[in-house]
Parts: structure tokens; C-alpha cells; sequence
């Protein structure tokens, strides 16, 4: 089997510009790049796709070039939102991308020769705006870009113009590259469709030669959310936002229906493997979500934290006692009021809810037990000796964590 063959049948294929697409890949000729842009310090499970299929290209012979967006990240690109992205300063940015190249270290080979790592602040920041109108501007049709499915989700509300750019900088980036860097091909989530053909059209129609562009099929749960994304928080790669053992649990509880397609995606796992698993019914199910939760937890934090995760997770499930790895908030004798914490105050402060009254209505629908007893009331407490032992909260059917003082 190809590797284009492979990603095909792994469901990564969305579209691709051109059948040349093909035979780069799997002859190990394409210097390929996936940008990433740096708008929190760490990267997210949404990430991880992108970064598996790195790994995989470069597994075949191609050349990975991971963009830090530095200089795009200062517009912020509008594609899948609803309102416009937080505006962050230079300082952050660059804390933001010294943070990623540190995770990317962890699947991408940067040794000599075998890939790249760019920062697009290095040629963005010092364009010149007329210059940039009168090389680039010339090239793109506002009413084609209007008709952009980045941009339509932005049209009722409003689309500003700093956003309404990030189409040519995106596009400036891959023509910049191509010439400095021989980057001749990108790959993007299929919602970067529009901004990828026009840094392709933009090599064409400036430079007479071809380059090309392919999208991933981005992978949502059951509930149609990004990956990346449960319970409105994001599931961070960096172990001090989101702990081994709660990246585990998100894997070990995505949905029946999509377990078997973040297998194939996601993980390394024979094909021959993954089919026969496919087979698998009833209790097995929750065997193959196991694995999934093992190899990716292996992967981002290594075999150790991975079979930590795995053993205090069988534990929670079987009922056991074990709350070594479990997630864990500390609290401050400040915390409490008259040595006591009400439920609500105590799982927003813990993460488990954004807001007191989300908390109330977790509990009036009897979804939250404390030491395995169901929270009778939203006025309930815990003492500042009870903390002191230590309690688990429980949120739902697979949500559990640690809270002591």
C-alpha cells in the first residue's frame, strides 16, 4: 500500500488540487508545510492531527515544515468563528511559539536536512503595506475571496478588515516559502480550503509553476464539536494544562461511534489491525477506546505517564480507591468561609463548571456525587476536615477529580 493510499483509507483524504499530489508523497519529494498559528501557549488535541500527519509524510521521505504563525497570529484568522480572535501582543506571540516548538520536538525529526521550522513574523513583519498591494493585491478577487467559506461565518455579524487580510498573508506565506525554501506543497484542516487555493493560484499566476494543496477531513465528535474541545475547555498537549491522566480520560471517553475513526486517523496501528478491531461489539468497544487512549497518551507524554493514566483509570472504573493520577485542585484555608466550601464555589474553583449556576443545575439534575454519594442539595458544604483527607468529586458518568486543602 502507498502512503497515499494509506491516508486514504486511514479517512484523512478531503481534496487535494491535483493528481501530482499523489506521486510526490509517495516517491518522498514533497517539502510540505502546516502552519500554526500561536494564539494560546500550548498546542491543543485539535493539533494532533496535524502533527500525526507530519510525522507520517516525513516517516515516507517528505520534508515537514512546521510555520509558527508569529506574524499572522497579530490578525488572527476568522475561519470557524463567530466573533474576532483576542488581539495579543508581540510578547506573547513569541512566548506562545517558543512554547509550541518545544511540543512539535516531540513528533517532528529536526535534525539536519529532515525538516524545518519557521516563524512567518521573520518576512510578515517587514512588508512593506504598497509593495505588498501592488506584488500580491493585484492577484485576488474580492468577490471570489467573499464568496470564501472562511468568511461566511463572519459576514452577518461583521468581518473586519484586519481579518478580511488574513487570506493574503496565509497565501503570501506559501509563496514566500516556495521561493526561499522549495516548499511546493501545503496541508490544512478542510476548513482551510479557500486559503490554501489562493497561496497555490498566487504561486501560478506570479511565478508560471505549479504548486499544490491538500486538506485533512477534521475529525468532530458525536456532538459535532471539534476535536480538541470537551465541555467548552480545550485538552491541551502541555502536561500542566491538561494532566496525563485527564488527557486519557477524554480519549478513553469519546463516543461509541467515533472511536474507531480516531483509531484510523490518529494512531499508528496497522491498518490490518484497525479492521479487525472494526469487528469489534458490546464491551469491546470500550477495549478499542482503551487503546485509543493508550497510544495517543503514549505518544504526547510517553509510555511511563500513559500506563499511569491507564491503571488509575481501570481503578476509577472498577470502583478502586486509587487517586494517585487523578487530577487534583488545592485549595488555601482562604478559600474557605468559616472553615467550610459550599459545592457550588467548590467545582468552579475545581474546573468543573464555568459558572456557579452551571454548577446548581449539575447538581439539581443529580449529576454530581462527592466520595461516591450523590449531592443532595446545591447548598451542600465540606469542611476544611474533610478536605483535609481529601474528596472526589464526580461529574457526570466519567469525569473525576481530586480536591484537597
Amino acid at each position: 500500500m502507498t502512503l497515499y493510499e494509506e491516508l486514504k483509507a486511514r479517512g484523512l483524504v478531503a481534496q487535494i488540487t491535483d493528481e501530482e499530489i499523489i506521486d510526490l508523497i509517495n516517491n518522498g519529494k514533497a517539502t510540505f508545510y502546516i502552519g500554526f498559528d500561536c494564539t494560546a501557549d500550548s498546542l491543543t488535541a485539535g493539533h494532533f492531527m496535524a502533527l500525526t500527519l507530519m510525522k507520517r509524510l516525513q516517516m515516507a521521505g517528505n520534508r515537514p515544515i512546521a510555520l509558527i504563525g508569529g506574524g499572522t497570529t497579530m490578525i488572527g484568522d476568522p475561519s470557524g468563528r463567530t466573533d474576532m480572535r483576542k488581539m495579543l501582543t508581540k510578547e506573547d506571540i513569541a512566548h506562545n511559539a517558543a512554547c509550541f516548538k518545544k511540543q512539535m520536538e516531540k513528533f517532528i525529526d529536526f535534525s539536519e536536512g529532515k525538516a524545518l521550522m519557521l516563524n512567518n513574523a521573520d518576512w510578515l513583519l517587514n512588508l512593506n503595506y504598497v509593495e505588498l498591494l501592488r506584488e500580491v493585491g493585484a492577484c485576488f478577487s474580492v468577490n471570489n475571496m467573499l464568496r470564501a467559506e472562511c468568511y461566511k461565518q463572519r459576514m452577518e455579524k461583521g468581518l473586519s478588515f484586519l481579518e478580511f487580510n488574513y487570506m493574503i498573508m496565509q497565501s503570501y506565506d506559501f509563496y514566500y516559502m516556495f521561493q526561499h525554501y522549495g516548499c511546493n506543497m501545503q496541508f490544512g484542516g478542510d476548513d482551510q480550503w479557500s486559503n490554501m487555493l489562493g497561496g497555490t493560484e498566487l504561486i501560478r499566476r506570479k511565478l508560471g509553476k505549479d504548486a499544490y494543496a491538500m486538506t485533512i477531513t477534521l475529525l468532530t465528535d458525536s456532538q459535532g464539536k471539534k476535536m480538541g474541545k470537551t465541555a467548552g475547555n480545550a485538552v491541551w498537549l502541555d502536561p500542566n494544562k491538561t494532566s496525563p491522566f485527564e488527557f486519557y480520560q477524554y480519549w478513553r471517553n469519546v463516543g461509541d461511534a467515533d472511536v474507531m475513526k480516531c483509531i484510523r486517523m490518529l494512531t499508528f496501528l496497522p491498518l490490518e489491525q484497525i479492521d479487525e478491531m472494526a469487528t469489534w461489539k458490546d464491551q469491546r468497544i470500550n477495549e478499542a477506546k482503551e487503546i485509543l487512549a493508550y497510544e495517543l497518551t503514549s505518544m504526547v507524554h510517553g509510555k511511563e505517564e500513559a500506563e499511569k493514566a491507564q491503571n488509575a483509570a481501570r481503578a476509577l472504573f472498577s470502583g478502586a480507591a486509587d487517586t494517585e493520577h487523578m487530577p487534583t485542585t488545592k485549595l488555601e484555608a482562604a478559600d474557605l468561609t468559616d472553615g467550610s466550601i459550599g459545592i457550588l464555589t467548590l467545582m468552579v474553583k475545581a474546573g468543573l463548571a464555568a459558572s456557579n449556576g452551571e454548577a446548581r443545575r449539575l447538581v439539581t439534575q443529580g449529576g454530581v456525587l462527592v466520595d461516591g454519594e450523590k449531592v443532595a442539595a446545591p447548598t451542600a458544604s465540606f469542611t476544611a476536615e474533610q478536605l483535609t483527607k481529601g474528596i472526589v468529586i464526580k461529574k457526570g458518568k466519567k469525569v473525576y477529580h481530586k480536591v484537597t486543602l
